[in-house]
């Protein structure tokens, strides 16, 4: 399973970017089944953390938010492609960091399985 990402970029404080990651690999020529996708980001020196998470589950999908983005940034998902989007907006120049993708994706064969892309650099400007 690869993920791609795409849409970082270099931005002033207050403008908006939109990430795109794109779920592909064997798995979808078979019965698989999406859990959940989401967005985590690292800035330099810091620890890895969750921004977005977008999970399908039985009851209704549910989604998460870090409290200092919620109000800014939002989280969808294009299952027909297997896609997340997450669009960020009133960006801040303690959003800086590199945003990763992940997905959690259920096959007969594997299980549920955690991915990772290889991350896009968002950096915002004072």
């Amino acid at each position: 399973v690869q993920l791609q990402a795409s849409g970082g970029g270099l931005v002033q404080a207050g403008g908006s970017l939109r990430l795109s990651c794109a779920a592909s690999g064997s798995f979808s020529g078979s019965f698989y089944r999406i859990n959940s996708m989401g967005w985590y980001r690292q800035a330099p020196g810091d620890q890895r953390e969750l921004v977005a998470s977008h999970l399908t589950a039985a009851s209704g999908d549910r989604i998460n938010y870090a409290p200092d983005v919620k109000e800014r940034f939002t989280i969808s998902r294009d299952d027909a492609m297997n896609m997340v989007h997450l669009q960020m907006n009133s960006l801040k120049p303690q959003d800086t960091a590199v945003y990763f993708c992940t997905a959690n994706i259920w096959t007969p064969g594997t299980g549920s399985v955690s991915y990772w892309g290889q991350g896009t650099l968002v950096t915002v400007s004072s």
